[in-house]
C-alpha cells in the first residue's frame, strides 16, 4: 500500500482540499465549505505547488481548472484517501480481536477449487483478516507450520510426531492408483507390475517443498530415472502426456480414467491410502475469529470430502 511519509507535502487534509476545489469550481467556494477564509486555502495550495514543483490549478480564468498534473493528483488522491479509510476501518476491527492476517498452507494434494470456495465464503463475511495461501508438498506442508510460516496447514501427511504448540485433526484418507498413459510401454503389460518390471521406466515424482526437514521420497526405486515436478497438478499432467508413470490420487483422476486418458495398472507391493490431517498453531491464548471460522468449516464432513476431491465444491448454501 502506498504510504504518505512524514516528510511528504501530501497530507490527507491537503488531498481533500484539492479535490474539494476541483469539485466546487473555485477557491472561494471551497473555502466556504471548509469554513476557512479564501486566502488560507489559496496559501495552502500555493505552498503545496511549490513543494511539489508543479501547478495544480490553472488560474487564468475565474474558474479553478485542474492542470494535467492536478487531475492526476485528484485521481490518485481518491485512491489514497479510500485506502486510508480502509486501513482505519481494518485497524478498528482488528482491535476487536480479529487476526490481521491468516496464512494457510495447502498441500498440493488438496483441490484448489475447494480451497477457493472456502476463501470465497470467508471473504463474504467481510472480515478484517487478510488471507495468504501457500502451496506446499509432502514434508513442506508440515514444516510451514513448524517454522511459523503458516498458521494453519491443510493436507498434512506423515507428520513426524507431536509438536509443542500445534494441534491436529483428521482430514481423511486418499486412495492412490498406479496409472500410465495409453501410449506408455507399461500400458501393454498384463497382470501385476513388479519392482523389477517398473525399474527401467521413468517415475514422475513430487518435489518436497521442505527447506529444513528431511525431504520425503515416495515410490522411487534405487537407480530409477525420475522426472521431478513441483505440484500434484504438474504430476497429473506429466503422466497424462506419457512423460512417466506413478501413483496418483484416485479422486483427482476419475475423469481421466473414465475417458481412457489414463490406465490403472496393478502394482506389487501396492501403495496404502494416504492418511491426511490438518493442523494449526494453538498459541498462548484463545483462537482468533478467523482461525475459528476455518476450523469450524474443516470440522464439516462435506468440507473435508471436497478438499480431497470427493465433491465438486464446499460453498455454503
Amino acid at each position: 500500500m502506498p504510504v504518505i511519509s512524514q516528510t511528504s507535502p501530501l497530507t490527507p487534509e491537503l488531498l481533500e482540499m484539492v479535490r474539494l476545489i476541483a469539485s466546487a469550481g473555485s477557491f472561494a467556494a471551497a473555502a466556504r465549505i471548509l469554513g476557512k477564509v479564501p486566502s488560507a486555502v489559496t496559501y495552502s495550495i500555493r505552498q503545496l505547488e511549490e513543494q511539489l514543483d508543479v501547478l495544480l490549478f490553472d488560474r487564468r480564468s475565474r474558474q479553478a481548472r485542474l492542470t494535467e498534473a492536478g487531475a492526476a493528483l485528484v485521481r490518485e488522491s481518491e485512491r489514497l484517501l479510500n485506502e486510508l479509510e480502509s486501513v482505519a476501518q481494518r485497524i478498528k476491527r482488528v482491535a476487536t480481536g480479529w487476526e490481521a492476517e491468516l496464512t494457510v498452507a495447502i498441500d498440493s494434494i488438496v483441490t484448489e477449487q475447494a480451497i477457493l470456495d472456502l476463501v470465497g465464503d470467508f471473504l463474504a463475511k467481510k472480515p478484517p483478516t487478510r488471507i495468504r495461501l501457500l502451496r506446499e508438498t509432502l514434508s513442506g506442508t508440515w514444516e510451514s507450520l513448524l517454522s511459523g510460516r503458516a498458521d494453519l496447514a491443510i493436507g498434512v501427511a506423515d507428520q513426524p510426531g507431536p509438536a509443542s504448540g500445534i494441534q491436529s485433526a483428521p482430514l481423511g484418507e486418499v486412495p492412490f492408483l498406479f496409472v500410465v498413459a495409453p501410449g506408455h510401454p507399461l500400458a501393454r503389460v498384463n497382470g501385476v507390475i513388479t519392482d523389477d518390471m517398473l525399474r527401467p521406466h521413468r517415475i514422475v515424482a513430487l518435489a518436497d517443498s521442505a527447506r529444513q526437514l528431511t525431504p520425503m521420497t515416495v515410490g522411487l526405486l534405487p537407480g530409477q530415472d525420475v522426472l521431478t515436478v513441483p505440484t500434484m497438478a504438474f504430476k497429473i499432467d506429466a503422466q497424462l502426456r506419457g512423460l512417466g508413470c506413478g501413483y496418483l490420487p484416485a479422486p483427482l483422476i476419475r475423469e481421466a480414467l473414465a475417458g481412457g486418458l489414463l490406465i490403472e495398472k496393478l502394482r506389487s507391493p501396492a501403495r496404502r491410502p494416504a492418511t491426511l490431517s490438518y493442523a494449526w498453531h494453538v498459541g498462548g491464548g484463545e483462537r482468533g475469529p478467523a482461525l475459528r471460522w476455518w476450523l469450524d468449516r474443516l470440522e464439516m464432513p462435506r468440507t473435508r470430502k471436497a478438499l480431497l476431491g470427493g465433491l465438486l465444491g464446499v460453498r455454503s448454501s
